[in-house]
């Protein structure tokens, strides 16, 4: 029989130490934790591994945005799938404006008439979103100017944005600065969606998701063994595990999500679902995490850092 072993804590813990007693307890959370560690550890270390991160959820506004521009830095990951908030956050922030530490109790109407925005406890100024049009115009404005083609996918468009930015904490320009594409398949359902909308209708720019669709398939295709790290669910955890469907599925994943699997949902689905859907490999390491990302994930991240050589 293998045992459960008591956890032992001292003063002064390493993350990788406390992960490793997390191992040696090997069950529940704890144990799951420990998993996605060494899975993230894997993925990070072995060159044959195509990484995806995907991001749903706060990331930027809960504090990750800095985490994920390392990973990136690093190429620890090969592409980014997200959803249209984070990136228009991670804008937000390279305008220079801030998230604020507020309240979940906040009186919404007070906040409304002070031009502030909720997001949990975490506020952001309206006028961020009104400085984000006007300078998402200009940089439009300046990206058109280098091309002959006026048809471009979103992860174009991405990447061109981030090459304009001067912000050394920006995922967009991380990515820009290292060949890292990001997808935003739900782009529209955003602040920057918005305004690419407007913006395309005056000035003749189409956006084409198809051209996303032709740059994820050859990440797919060329990759040997396909990664993913998603964070949260929805359409960007759907965007990378249907498009592994390309090559089998994938061969290694962690989720970490605080959404259930009993209402049938996407987010709330454990990744072992996705091998009856040819979306995960049954022989692949899969492990879901149910907890709150921002909690875990930098604990994660700590761990398979740690490990690289």
């Amino acid at each position: 029989m293998d045992f459960v072993q008591q956890m032992k804590i001292v003063a002064n813990i390493q993350v990788s130490q406390l992960v490793e007693a997390m191992r040696s307890s090997g069950v529940l959370g704890a144990g799951r934790v420990a998993k996605a560690a060494e899975v993230l550890a894997d993925l990070l270390k072995d060159p044959d591994y195509t990484v995806f991160l995907s991001l749903a959820g706060p990331v930027v506004p809960g504090g990750l945005r800095s985490v994920v521009a390392e990973l990136i830095k690093r190429r620890a990951v090969d592409a980014v799938v997200s959803n249209g908030a984070n990136i228009t956050h991670d804008l937000v922030e390279a305008l220079g404006f801030r998230h604020v530490k507020g309240n979940l109790a906040a009186d919404d109407v007070k906040l409304g008439e002070e031009g502030i925005g909720r997001i949990g406890d975490v506020y952001v100024e309206q006028q961020a979103f009104q400085a984000l049009e006007k300078e998402s115009y200009r940089l439009l404005d300046r990206l058109l100017q280098e091309k002959t083609e006026r048809k471009l996918g979103v992860y174009e468009i991405l990447e061109g944005l981030g090459r304009l930015l001067v912000d050394g904490d920006s995922l967009l320009a991380a990515a820009s600065q290292t060949g890292v594409p990001v997808f935003s398949p739900g782009i529209y359902d955003s602040m920057l969606g918005l305004h690419l909308w407007t913006y395309g209708r005056s000035k003749g720019l189409t956006v084409d998701l198809a051209k996303d669709m032709d740059r994820m398939a050859e990440l797919v295709f060329n990759s040997k063994k396909i990664g993913a790290v998603i964070l949260g669910g929805g359409m960007p955890k759907h965007y990378v595990l249907g498009a592994s469907m390309l090559k089998g599925g994938v061969d290694a994943a962690l989720q970490i999500t605080m959404d259930r699997p009993e209402t049938g949902s996407l987010s709330g689905a454990t990744l072992e679902e996705a091998i009856s859907w040819r979306k995960a490999k049954p022989e692949g390491s899969l492990v879901t995490v149910t907890a709150d990302f921002t909690i875990v994930f930098p604990l994660l991240v700590a761990y398979a850092l740690s490990k690289l050589p």
